[in-house]
């Protein structure tokens, strides 16, 4: 059974959505601040939180900042109408996804559903090899799936699930051009609608921080935005057939 743990100084939204989380299976730690929370986390870290973002004593975003100093777990933003610049902001921190209030509960659980579906496909379960598990070399990038493992010249790089799959998808064919998309394709469940602006913070951190100089975007005649990623493909001993 996965924990979740939903952080809002709303009492009328813990209660709603963790009764709604619970009758779908899953177990529920609430909070009513980020410091609750925080404490909490330091005892036993859920597998995914939803948090929001103006609470008192710590902010969703200095939780979010703390989790990311020992955890990749899955995040998700609940975000207010007029908290666009907080949405990117949050995004670029490490935030895997958001969700605007006032939101169906159906689709917040659409959305952890496809976040823990995907963290379980990273998780470091006996796999048996293959090309799209093995371990991936791409010039000074190291990518290795089934430990959810990142290195960039050299040092340990931690992304969020989301982080990891887009950077994979853009590394398994350097040079090839993906639209945003094919990205989305590859980093959101069918069931789950993102905007152009999630993909684009996404990216935004990646360059941040592990490939700023070889993910690069093209804006077309049509104004959309495409990402490709080039690397010395010569040393990449993890494509050998």
């Amino acid at each position: 059974m996965s924990r979740i743990a939903l952080v809002d100084d709303d009492r009328n939204i813990l209660t709603s959505v963790a009764m709604t989380l619970e009758a779908e299976g899953f177990e529920v730690e609430t909070y009513n601040d980020g410091q609750a929370a925080l404490d909490g986390f330091n005892k036993r870290m859920p597998d995914i939180g939803v948090f929001d973002i103006k609470m008192p004593r710590m902010d969703g975003m200095d939780l979010l900042q703390r989790v990311r100093q020992k955890s990749s777990m899955p995040v998700i933003f609940l975000t207010s109408k007029d908290d666009e610049i907080d949405e990117v902001l949050g995004l670029r921190m490490g935030a895997d996804d958001y969700v605007k209030k006032p939101f169906s509960q159906r689709l917040l659980v659409e959305r952890i559903r496809a976040l823990l579906r995907r963290q379980e496909a990273l998780a470091g379960e006996v796999i048996e090899e293959t090309e799209e598990t093995k371990v991936m070399i791409r010039g000074e990038l190291v990518m290795d799936p089934l430990r959810h493992a990142v290195k960039w010249k050299d040092k340990d790089v931690s992304l969020t699930v989301t982080e990891f799959l887009l950077l994979q998808a853009l590394a398994q064919r350097p040079g090839f051009v993906k639209s945003r998309d094919q990205l989305m394709d590859v980093a959101y469940d069918d069931q789950v609608y993102v905007d152009d602006r999630t993909i684009d913070s996404h990216i935004k951190r990646l360059r941040k921080r592990c490939a700023t100089q070889t993910i690069h975007s093209r804006r077309s005649r049509r104004c959309t935005v495409s990402v490709t990623a080039t690397t010395k493909s010569k040393n990449d001993r993890g494509s050998k057939n």
